[in-house]
């Protein structure tokens, strides 16, 4: 059992490349030693596609103690374009009706669709996120708004906050990142300005000491592992009073011809050994 400061969660792109289904992703979360797993909407068309019920995915996490923390889908909700925006929309509807039967309770909403844009109006996101979340509250999901380090617009910690904020809704919430803070230039020390549930959920990996320009996803790696300042980030978010998830999310293909079991083992190891540097009485 958990009882440190935060939870422990898996992103499943972790183990992506080892072609698991969403149960057997499910189980092996759970044998780990996680707290919680982070889906992939479509690892749960998949399983729908299979023949399989979502309400089963539900169960079987239920049986096991483990919590579907929140799910990574893609929707236009942000985009200009009005005609794209209702169908984005409809698409945030549908992964919504998805969480509500399992009982997830969070969902990301990154920039897709305008990644390529320069020059967003954060204001209007700000207005478009606000409608989100009114969608989201019908089903019991709150969308967070995500940043993405290597987009032209929504790429830093600073302008998701902003978009949050003037949602005007209290429920808004924002979907942190590591690698994403270093590659989109936000400075790690932006976190000790937030609140305690300005976060809904916190991303962490680590990356090589190299040029943000330079690195991919391909190349994070466990935390520890890299030039991040974990430990400093990790204080930073106890001393706000975050309590939500901590998500294991690599995308590194090394890692993927190694026993999944032992990756997701891997990650959790290290994970916990920097929040015991960073808070010692967890």
């Amino acid at each position: 059992m958990n009882d440190g400061p935060f939870r422990y969660c898996l992103n499943t792109s972790t183990v992506r490349g080892h072609g698991l289904a969403l149960v057997e992703e499910v189980e092996l979360v759970a044998e780990a030693g996680y707290d919680g797993i982070e889906p992939w909407i479509r690892e749960m068309d998949a399983h729908v596609a299979g023949g399989g019920s979502l309400e089963d995915v539900a169960g079987r996490a239920g049986d096991l103690g483990l919590a579907i923390e929140n799910a990574i889908g893609f929707f236009e909700w942000i985009v200009d374009d009005d005609a794209l925006r209702r169908k984005g929309f409809e698409e945030a509807r549908r992964n919504m009706e998805m969480l509500a039967r399992l009982g997830c309770p969070r969902l990301a909403a990154p920039p897709y669709g305008a990644a390529d844009v320069e020059g967003l109006d954060l204001m209007a996101a700000a207005d478009r996120y606000a409608e989100l979340v009114e969608v989201g509250a019908e089903f019991g999901v709150a969308p967070m708004v995500e940043f993405w380090g290597m987009s032209r617009s929504l790429r830093r910690l600073g302008e998701a906050v902003c978009v949050a904020v003037q949602s005007g809704r209290r429920e808004a919430c924002v979907l942190a990142d590591v690698f994403h803070m270093y590659k989109g230039g936000s400075p790690f020390e932006g976190l000790a300005l937030l609140g305690p549930d300005a976060i809904g959920l916190m991303h962490v990996n680590d990356y090589p000491d190299a040029p943000a320009a330079e690195l991919t996803d391909a190349d994070r790696v466990y935390p520890g592992d890299g030039a991040a300042p974990l430990v400093q980030i990790l204080r930073d978010l106890d001393a706000i009073g975050f309590r939500g998830p901590l998500s294991l999310e690599l995308f590194n293909e090394s890692y993927w011809t190694q026993e999944a079991a032992a990756v997701a083992r891997t990650g959790l190891d290290k994970l916990r050994a920097l929040v015991e540097e960073a808070v010692p009485e967890a």
